[in-house]
């Protein structure tokens, strides 16, 4: 048996008082109504929950073990309320998905706010840009990072950057950079450069690029972290989003093309639509258009 809520309260208030006129008035509400509330609890508990004596009353056994449950109830709510209300932003987890690039631009800053923040959960997850999207809508992940704005009625995307599309060569490499220096050289591929290579070579290459499976592939890594390595040892060039060169800690030993025709790709952020974000996801949410912004 469930007790009435509001029964319950109003005898709590009426145990503390110890006045009906007192507890009546700290409820707005009339005596009688007051008095109606303690006959229903009693009547619903089958217990006497007070003794009268003249103008006073006191409480029964019964009824100070009703009284000491609905003080109970009281701060149960109390610390309810305070925990639905709160919204610390050192406190809690953020789920965030992104290209393995913007990962690694993050993932630094992410782990300077865990240590600053040692109650603050950051996870993140690299992935291409159709899981990205499937997990912000399944709710997996609290913020996403893609190239494109979905046009998705159940996703807000906020347009937060673009970053350029580099041709990543050895430091020594001069310029301008031909086609043919470049398959002397070889590529350094790794899963996403067949895309980028039919993205960028066509509008400078045109006449000598012929498609990406065409091109002379020196060496293959899936690590992103280790991508430019190879590069740097002076071995082959590949291509990378910018933000996949932020973090490479041997970036005195290659350098970007300067191309005639740059190819830039957008970055929009993107949450479930109707969820408000709390502190936490928007400050997270500002460091990576803050990141993205830096790589114009």
């Amino acid at each position: 048996m469930m007790l009435n809520a509001t029964w319950l309260e109003t005898f709590t208030t009426l145990a503390e008082e110890r006045h009906f006129t007192r507890a009546a008035g700290r409820l707005n509400m009339t005596q009688p109504g007051v008095s109606q509330h303690l006959r229903k609890l009693e009547r619903q508990l089958g217990q006497k929950l007070i003794v009268q004596d003249g103008k006073t009353f006191s409480l029964t056994e019964a009824g100070e073990t009703v009284r000491d449950i609905g003080l109970s109830r009281r701060a149960e709510e109390r610390a309810l309320r305070e925990a639905i209300g709160r919204d610390d932003p050192d406190v809690g987890e953020v789920r965030v998905a992104c290209s393995g690039s913007i990962a690694m631009l993050f993932y630094p800053r992410a782990i300077a706010l865990m240590r600053a923040h040692p109650r603050l959960s950051i996870h993140v997850e690299a992935a291409p840009q159709a899981q990205v999207l499937t997990g912000v809508l399944e709710g997996r992940f609290d913020l996403g990072v893609i190239a494109d704005d979905p046009g998705h009625p159940r996703i807000t995307a906020r347009h937060i950057g673009q970053e350029e599309l580099c041709l990543v060569l050895p430091a020594g490499q001069p310029d301008p950079v031909r086609f043919d220096d470049l398959e002397s050289l070889g590529l350094i591929a790794h899963p996403d450069v067949w895309s980028y290579a039919d993205d960028l070579f066509p509008r400078n290459f045109p006449d000598a690029f012929t498609g990406a499976d065409r091109l002379r592939v020196r060496s293959r890594v899936n690590q992103i972290g280790q991508i430019p390595a190879p590069v740097a040892a002076g071995v082959g060039y590949t291509l990378l989003p910018r933000s996949g060169l932020a973090a490479f800690p041997g970036s005195e030993q290659v350098r970007i093309a300067t191309l005639p025709a740059p190819r830039y790709h957008e970055l929009w952020s993107i949450t479930r639509h109707g969820r408000p974000p709390g502190a936490r996801l928007t400050r997270i949410s500002t460091l990576v258009a803050d990141l993205a912004s830096g790589l114009d």
